[in-house]
Order: C-alpha cells, then sequence, then structure tokens
C-alpha cells in the first residue's frame, strides 16, 4: 500500500469495518470495543484545527504531515495491531519520560564508537520521543521528532520487552506505521483462518490473495522478481501460500528465506521437499540430530518414522530427491552424472528438463527440494538457480531464460592457479592424479585399489574422505604412501583418479608410478603430482600405455631430478620453461605442462565436483615402495 498518500478516511473506515467483520462472533470484549463492532469505527471525532494547534502549542513542535492529516480524520485510535489497544490523539500524546528507565542501557550500547552513525544516531531516543502509546501490551510507540526524513515524516519506533529483536522496529512515517499495524491485524485477525467456519473475507483479503495467484503465475512463467515483489506485500497480511512461495524464491536466490515456518504435515511438500531442506539446514548448522523434533511420534504420529528416515538419509548423504513424471526421470540421468562428477552435463539434462516440471500444489512454484539432494545440489550454482527460476514450467509459457553456461574450465592449468581447488582462497593446492584411458570410474579400485577387495565408498565431500576411510587407523609409516582418490569422469574415453593435499610429500628416490598398473586394459595412464612444500615447487609426470611406462619426469625448484623415456615433443621440460627461476615461473611452466596433456589426450577434470561436490572415493596401492635393505623408515601409533 502507498504510504506517501494514504486516503486516510477510507483506510480507516475499511480497517474498522474489517475489524468488526473479524469480532463479529467475540464475546469477551470491553464496553468501548462494543461500541466500536456496533458503530463499525475504530476511532473518535475528527481533531479540529484548534484541537492541533493548542497540542502542537503544548508539545511545543509541529506535528509531522502523516500524523496530522490522521487527526484531521481520528483523534486517535483504537487497536493499532495487535498490541497497542489505544493509540493517542491530541490530548493523550506527551514526550516520553523514561519511567522504566531504559534509556540508559540503549544509549550506551547505541554510543559505543564502533557502531555506524545510523545507530549512534538513537542516543537519546528515550528522553527526546513523542508517545504515541496509551493502552498496550507493554509495547511503546514512538515519533522520533530527530529522525525526520526529507518530507517532513518523522520515524516511528516501536518496542516491545517480549519481542526478539533488540533495537526498536523503525517506520519512516506514521502513516508507514500504521499501514504496519493495519497488516498485523491482519495476521493475527479472528477466523481469519477459516477453522470455526467465520472465514476472514473482505476487500483486503480479496486483493491481496488475488495479489498471490498473479505472483504465483508469473513465478511459474519465469517472472519470479515480479512475483516476489508481490509476495512481498501479501505475507504482510498473512495470506496463505504468500509465505511459502516467497520462501521458494529465496531459497533459489541464495537468501535464507522470510522467516521460515515450521513445516506442517498437511502441506504435500512435507515429506518430499520441506523436510529434506529442514534436515539439510540443520545439518549444515552442525546442530545435533536430537534437534531433530519432527521425528518424535508424540509431536508428529503420523509422519514421524519417515521423517526420521530422510534424517538419517541427509546426513549420510544418501537421500535422493525423487520427483514425479518427465522432471523425475531428468532428475535421476543428472544424478548419475553428477555423482562421476560430470556437474555441466547433470545441469544440461536437469535445464532441458525444467519445463516439464509440475507443482505438488498451490503452494509450489518451483523444485526446490533439489537443493537437498547431496548429488545435485552443488550442481545448481547461484547462476543456474536464477535460470531455473527464469525458466517457465508448471504448464506456463513465457521466454526462454538465457543459458548459465557450463562451469568447469577447460584444459588442466586451473589446477595451479591461485585458488583453483580452493575457490575461497588465494592458494594453490597440492595434488597428485591419474588419467585413465578406456576404464570406466568404478573399475579403478580393481586395478589400482589398496587390496583386491576394495570398492567405492558412497559419494563423500572432500572433508570426509579422511574420516570415512581412516577413522579407525592408529598405525602410520613413513613408506605406506596409500592415497584416498576421489574417482570420475575425466572426458570422452577417460576416467580420473584425485587426490587433494597428499599427507606424505613426493620421494623422489621411493617413488613408484601408479600408471603402469592403471594402464593395464590397453589404454593410457598418466601420473601427475604437484606440490610447493616450504616454497619448493615440484612437478612430476609419468605416463604409461598397456602396462608398460613410456616416459616420466621430476622437476624441482627448476631442476631435473629425474627422467625416463621420450616424452612427446611438447611436453619436454625444456620446452615448457621449466627451467625458469622463482616459484612464478615454475607455475607457469606446470601450467603449460597440464594443458598439453589436456590436448594431447582430450582429458578435462571436473572443477566444481572436486571443490563443492560429492564423489566416489577409494584407498589405493601405496605410490611408495618398501624400504630396501639398509633404508630406515618410521612407524607411529595412536593409542
Amino acid at each position: 500500500m502507498e504510504t506517501t498518500h494514504v486516503d486516510w478516511r477510507n483506510f480507516l473506515a475499511r480497517w474498522s469495518e474489517e475489524w468488526a467483520d473479524a469480532h463479529g462472533d467475540v464475546e469477551e470484549l470491553s464496553p468501548d470495543d462494543v461500541a466500536a463492532r456496533q458503530g463499525r469505527w475504530l476511532g473518535v471525532d475528527p481533531a479540529t484545527e484548534a484541537d492541533i494547534a493548542a497540542m502542537e502549542n503544548r508539545l511545543g513542535r509541529a506535528m509531522p504531515p502523516s500524523y496530522r492529516e490522521f487527526l484531521r480524520v481520528s483523534d486517535g485510535w483504537r487497536h493499532a495491531g495487535a498490541f497497542v489497544w489505544k493509540l493517542a490523539g491530541t490530548r493523550e500524546a506527551h514526550w516520553h519520560d523514561d519511567a522504566v528507565g531504559l534509556g540508559e542501557d540503549f544509549d550506551d550500547f547505541w554510543g559505543e564508537e564502533d557502531n555506524p552513525d545510523e545507530v549512534r544516531a538513537q542516543v537519546g531516543l528515550w528522553s527526546r520521543a513523542l508517545q504515541l502509546d496509551v493502552e498496550s501490551d507493554i509495547t511503546f510507540v514512538l515519533l522520533d521528532p530527530q529522525d525526520v526524513g526529507p518530507d517532513g515524516e518523522w520515524a516511528v519506533r516501536v518496542w516491545a520487552s517480549w519481542r526478539a529483536e533488540g533495537d526498536p522496529a523503525r517506520y519512516p512515517s506514521f502513516a508507514a506505521f500504521m499501514i504496519a499495524m493495519h497488516q498485523e491485524f491482519h495476521t493475527h485477525a479472528p477466523g481469519r483462518d477459516g477453522k470455526d467456519g467465520s472465514a476472514f473475507v473482505n476487500e483486503t483479503t480479496r486483493a491481496q490473495d488475488a495479489a498471490v495467484s498473479q505472483a504465483r503465475t508469473a513465478a511459474l512463467r519465469g517472472r519470479h522478481e515480479e512475483a516476489a515483489a508481490l509476495l512481498e506485500e501479501a505475507q504482510k497480511y498473512g495470506r496463505p501460500y504468500a509465505l511459502e512461495l516467497l520462501n521458494q524464491i529465496a531459497q533459489l536466490e541464495g537468501s535464507r528465506g522470510h522467516g521460515v515456518r515450521p513445516p506442517h504435515p498437511d502441506n504435500p511438500r512435507f515429506l518430499s521437499e520441506q523436510l529434506p531442506l529442514t534436515a539439510a539446514d540443520l545439518l549444515n548448522s552442525g546442530r545435533p540430530a536430537e534437534d531433530w523434533h519432527y521425528s518424535d511420534p508424540a509431536i508428529f504420529p503420523d509422519t514421524a518414522r519417515a521423517a526420521a528416515d530422510i534424517q538419517r538419509a541427509v546426513r549420510a548423504g544418501t537421500y535422493r530427491y525423487q520427483p514425479g513424471g518427465a522432471f523425475g526421470a531428468a532428475v535421476h540421468e543428472a544424478r548419475e552424472q553428477a555423482r562421476w562428477g560430470d556437474t555441466d552435463a547433470a545441469w544440461r539434462i536437469l535445464r532441458a528438463a525444467i519445463p516439464s516440471w509440475e507443482p505438488l500444489g498451490p503452494g509450489h512454484i518451483a523444485p526446490v527440494g533439489l537443493l537437498a539432494d547431496p548429488l545435485l545440489a552443488p550442481v545448481l550454482t547461484a547462476e543456474r538457480r536464477l535460470e531455473l527460476l527464469r525458466t517457465p514450467r508448471g504448464g506456463e509459457s513465457g521466454p526462454a531464460s538465457a543459458p548459465a553456461g557450463d562451469q568447469n574450465p577447460d584444459g588442466l592449468s586451473w589446477l595451479v592457479r591461485p585458488g583453483g581447488l580452493r575457490p575461497w582462497q588465494t592458494s594453490v593446492s597440492d595434488y597428485r592424479m591419474i588419467l585413465v584411458e578406456g576404464v570406466a570410474p568404478d573399475e579403478l579400485p580393481a586395478l589400482l585399489g589398496s587390496s583386491p577387495g576394495t570398492v567405492l565408498s558412497p559419494p563423500l565431500r572432500q572433508w570426509d574422505v579422511t574420516r570415512h576411510h581412516r577413522s579407525d587407523q592408529r598405525v602410520f609409516s613413513s613408506y605406506d604412501d596409500k592415497a584416498l582418490l576421489s574417482v570420475g569422469l575425466a572426458g570422452p574415453g577417460w576416467s580420473f583418479a584425485f587426490e587433494q593435499d597428499p599427507s606424505a610429500g613426493f620421494d623422489t628416490a621411493r617413488f613408484v608410478s601408479p600408471a603402469p598398473a592403471a594402464s593395464t586394459r590397453g589404454g593410457w595412464a598418466i601420473v601427475i603430482w604437484h606440490e610447493c612444500r616450504q616454497g619448493t615447487p615440484l612437478f612430476h609426470v609419468s605416463a604409461a600405455e598397456s602396462g608398460t611406462l613410456r616416459y616420466a619426469f621430476t622437476v624441482r625448484a627448476g631442476t631435473i631430478e629425474a627422467t625416463a623415456g621420450a616424452a612427446p615433443a611438447g611436453l619436454a621440460p625444456p620446452a615448457l620453461g621449466f627451467d625458469a627461476p622463482g616459484t612464478d615461473g615454475q607455475a607457469t611452466a606446470a601450467a603449460r605442462a597440464l594443458d598439453a596433456i589436456a590436448r594431447l589426450h582430450g582429458v578435462t577434470l571436473p572443477r566444481l565436483a572436486l571443490t563443492e561436490g560429492r564423489l566416489h572415493t577409494f584407498e589405493s596401492l601405496s605410490w611408495s615402495r618398501p624400504p630396501g635393505p639398509g633404508e630406515t623408515y618410521t612407524t607411529s601409533s595412536i593409542s
């Protein structure tokens, strides 16, 4: 509702009629409220110009414009929202005397030197403001004569001790405050839910419900910003579905939502979307599983068992979002791509299927359950979530959204660029990997596993890999260098096995390349190891074909430590510039080497899956030979 030009007479009359209708069956009313219901008027007689002049004379200040206009229609008001029962007119308004002593504590907090100017400007509010609340539920309504807008309006500040927020709520004008109180009345009005048969229906509810319907259609047509603007207003009046729809837009836009209410079993999205998202939020918050009250049969008798299963699946990373129809089939296909790291292919599948998505009910405008799926949630980057919002769906039509594009970079040189494997940092990560031709990712444990029975783990986040494989390990050896490898697709006909930040450093004398073992099926296998420990850069490549090592070289700080065979012309260390001095020169040479390998074999790596997704993992054979005669090694144990 417009706050700058309020038609006070019509606005207050409509509010009064709505209040009277809402309280038509309420028996416990005061005599004044009974009279207000019968007269269908919450106000009193208008203030005369003489009344307003006398008030301003008494207070020593001219009143702000919208308060003066209000007084000309009603010299006071009853039931301004749900917690202010009587609002002052010309005779009751007075300068606040801070009788309960709030000023000292608030001023000390607001006046701290490191606070921004707008916070420090509140100092003195409790001693200078005009108090408008006459009767309330321990709620203060204050007009601030020092918080004045260019239109001459004084800000209204509202504070109640029982509310969670610390600072008083601010409204830019008296008109804005009254509109907000009309909205608050709507969210608390008796009969608004229609549970007793007395549905709360009036001009305002009809207009806002029409806006919700319009917003839902706009959202399904891909116009989410238009929809959000309509829903923002409707949810202030507590209209059905407004907050639910607004939260779906907010979740896909990347914000946390607009005061998410607990899901209810009556909602058709309860088990399929709301509960998994709530469980994922609980997991990401770090709070204990015991905070999950949806599995309590005393509270949710019909859905407690399903809720417990959902929470366990979300915590284990095995939850699967399973919508129906053609979109559900696409979700399954996309998940298969995502679990082998091809997040770009997964998104292309989802993007093509979005128009076929169907809502579960009137409170549903987008497949937000994707955000709870551990394999597909990382696929939905910020750009892709917006593309989803902008794509027509659910039987509606509209212009197609511009594609967000692929996320994974070409080549391999991004591995040695700052932030390549740590997007949240500027450092360059150590890593080692194997690229294997003609072998599927799930076949790699049979070639490179630490034991004959090695199997792939469930898809894991990077920080869960060590805990999954070695949570019970108590003995560690300096020569037994088994890698924990994440696996996936590395391009047409290629797979990768990758470990970030190996625990052991590269030992030229003891290193044993796993490339020959990985290539026994007849194709190529290429091992790459890059590290920069204690400021000393190292880059190693070894390549085998059909079980035979074809070439290898190791460069440490610009010095070639070892070579074997003849590397392809474009991969010779001098041609790559490894003789350049300094870590920057070595990083440039390593980048050239990586891109040369990518071009030569047509391989790539999925950056999004490696940095933010989940991948299957296994423990490999040792990359270091056992000690020879006379060689020493150390073994440590943890009791």
